[in-house]
């Protein structure tokens, strides 16, 4: 594992904010934790989201990246898999970017980051 870029799929966040937060703090952060130590960096694959969801992944993005540097911390949100393909990639290949959370497209991968 170590100086490996860590990947970790996020699929059961409940659909109400409050509550996808209480469940990411409680039962996905320390996984992260654990996959940080002596890593490049982790990336979540998050479930899209509305709105009312961008403060608190953020917030908790932000929060990770900081306690955890130099380990980069990342999420992707939503999208395809080919979207998800490359924006791993995109982010692999990008060692100043860290604390982010990137919603992605499917329909238009190609565009976003060609």
């Amino acid at each position: 594992m170590s100086g490996a870029m860590q990947v970790i799929r996020v699929d059961d966040l409940p659909a109400a904010p409050l509550a996808a937060a209480a469940h990411f703090h409680t039962s996905v952060v320390p996984q992260i934790e654990a996959r940080a130590r002596g890593a490049l960096g982790v990336t979540l694959l998050l479930p899209a989201a509305d709105d009312t969801h961008r403060a608190w992944r953020a917030a908790a993005l932000g929060a990770l990246a900081r306690a955890l540097a130099p380990a980069r911390i990342n999420a992707l949100a939503g999208g395809d898999a080919a979207a998800r393909e490359r924006a791993l990639a995109f982010v692999a290949g990008a060692p100043g970017l860290t604390g982010q959370v990137l919603p992605l497209d499917g329909a238009r991968a190609g565009e976003v980051l060609d």
